[in-house]
């Protein structure tokens, strides 16, 4: 029997709902699909749970902690650092393109470059430190 399977949604624990939904929704494109109700604060965008689209790529982020936890005023280094574990990997037919919009924005990044099996590779981090990798593959004559 073949199964038909038709993508996959990668759910990452964020720290601060409002800065992934600025970097992912507002930055990056994403489409707000679904969202938990907000938090007691009153913050439009504090959700407990959200899940984004952009094309045929889907994300859903969930906070840390759940809204009667008390939140610590910045992220656990311990538990930030095993998300060097985890990295998404975006296609992106315009990678230089994609290079210059997050350098207008603000964002940190290494100029892309060409890896050895034939991939035009941007890395940068969310605000989370999820490494984030948008990648093509390199036409060739390039």
């Amino acid at each position: 029997m073949s199964l038909d399977l038709r993508g996959v949604c990668l759910l990452l624990q964020v720290f601060d709902m409002p800065a992934a939904l600025r970097f992912y929704r507002d930055l990056l494109g994403f489409d707000l699909v679904q969202a938990a109700p907000p938090r007691p604060d009153g913050h439009p965008d504090n959700y407990g749970w959200a899940w984004l689209r952009h094309g045929p790529t889907e994300l859903m982020l969930n906070t840390l902690y759940d809204p009667s936890d008390p939140r610590p005023t910045a992220p656990d280094p311990t538990r930030t650092a095993a998300h060097a574990d985890t990295a998404l990997y975006i296609g992106a037919p315009d990678v230089d393109g994609v290079y210059r919009h997050l350098v207008d924005h603000g964002v940190e990044a290494r100029p892309p470059a060409d890896a050895p099996y034939g991939m035009r590779q941007l890395y940068v981090e969310d605000p989370d430190g999820f490494t984030i990798c948008f990648q093509w593959p390199v036409q060739s004559g390039q």
